[in-house]
């Protein structure tokens, strides 16, 4: 009889996450079980302490985490590698898969796949990709496109798609930056014509919806994210808008609308001065030089807070704007839109290549 290993796809609330996950799973050509977790309510958005633990999740209404054990765990974030590591305690010989960064014990994990705004030491279970997996459904894009045609066409053309994220670690996303968002996307309408479309997302603040509503130009149309909502345009406008404007933190909404093929412009977000130094100085800690008495303080510096929990390892996602420039898929905005000549890069074969040889043979 062949044995077939047992995989478990540790999943959260996040789609873009999920959605990689089971790119990575359905690659293997290998059955998988899913095991969906439930933060509890005050770490739905606030995090926990990073440990080895369950204490975090909502276990009643979770996917129940027990033996028979798996030979393999395959996830994403900081909710979620907590749970594998208690995996791990639990059956050691557990093989750990983490797409992103580890917030601590790196060594704990047999492989991590990571990407280009993570900056990661140089270790041999570490796996680097040039840009993340996500990709669009294209079936659910068909199927908006289609429920939201007539609407869309009623619009003057080209459609220029502004998609809203919010702020985040090192970024400011303020009114200010917010009104500049705006008078950059009048003077696109003003280049190429057409309608203007500003649609928020899960993340998209108070005060920017505010700020966007009060300084709306003439015309231009407007959503609201809701939970739940069945009216929401972001997949119609992945087929039927013409342009695209990003906010520079949305890093899975750049990547499908460059899966689109579609001509986009990114946002980028100004940088806190605190957030600026501090990025400019755990940068440092990982740096390649492994010569000069500096470069080595700053690494056994780093080394010392990761182990301890003080800092984890930085994020940097200018590094995905200029993959995505460089790469022909985005310009910055001011800059006149380009369409791509490209595909984005298929790097699941050796993705899968190195999963399995960490799956036991018979």
């Amino acid at each position: 009889m062949t044995y077939t290993p047992r995989i478990w796809l540790v999943l959260g609330d996040k789609l873009g996450d999920n959605a990689q996950i089971k790119m990575i799973a359905d690659s293997l050509g290998l059955p998988y079980e899913i095991r969906r977790l439930v933060p509890k309510e005050k770490y739905r958005l606030g995090k926990p302490r990073f440990r080895a633990s369950l204490e975090h999740l909502d276990l009643e209404n979770s996917d129940p985490l027990a033996a028979p054990w798996p030979d393999m765990v395959i996830t994403a974030g900081r909710r979620h590698s907590m749970a594998a590591l208690w995996i791990k305690d639990q059956s050691p010989a557990t093989r750990l898969v983490l797409l992103g960064r580890p917030r601590r014990w790196i060594e704990r994990f047999d492989l991590v796949i990571t990407l280009p705004q993570y900056q990661l030491p140089d270790l041999p279970h570490i796996m680097r990709l040039s840009l993340p997996l996500m990709r669009t459904d294209k079936q659910a894009v068909a199927a908006a496109a289609e429920h939201w045609k007539s609407r869309l066409d009623s619009l003057p053309k080209p459609i220029i798609a502004v998609l809203i994220g919010s702020a985040t670690r090192p970024f400011r996303f303020d009114a200010a930056v917010t009104d500049q968002l705006v008078t950059e996307c009048k003077k696109l309408q003003d280049r190429y014509g057409g309608s203007l479309y500003f649609s928020t997302s899960r993340r998209t603040s108070a005060k920017i919806i505010a700020t966007l509503k009060a300084r709306l130009p003439e015309g231009a149309q407007f959503y609201e994210w809701r939970q739940n909502s069945t009216e929401n345009p972001y997949l119609a406008l992945l087929e039927l808008a013409d342009y695209f404007v990003i906010t520079g933190d949305s890093v899975s909404m750049m990547i499908e609308v460059a899966d689109r093929q579609k001509p986009l412009a990114i946002f980028q977000l100004p940088v806190f001065f605190q957030g600026h130094i501090w990025q400019s100085f755990t940068q440092r800690f990982y740096t390649k030089s492994a010569s000069g008495i500096l470069n080595k303080l700053f690494r056994r510096m780093g080394n010392l807070l990761y182990k301890t929990g003080v800092a984890g390892f930085s994020r940097d996602l200018t590094r995905i704007h200029a993959v995505l420039v460089n790469g022909g898929f985005a310009v910055f905005a001011g800059e006149p839109f380009r369409k791509p000549v490209s595909t984005l890069p298929d790097e699941l074969d050796r993705i899968r290549a190195r999963i399995l040889t960490l799956l036991p043979t018979p």
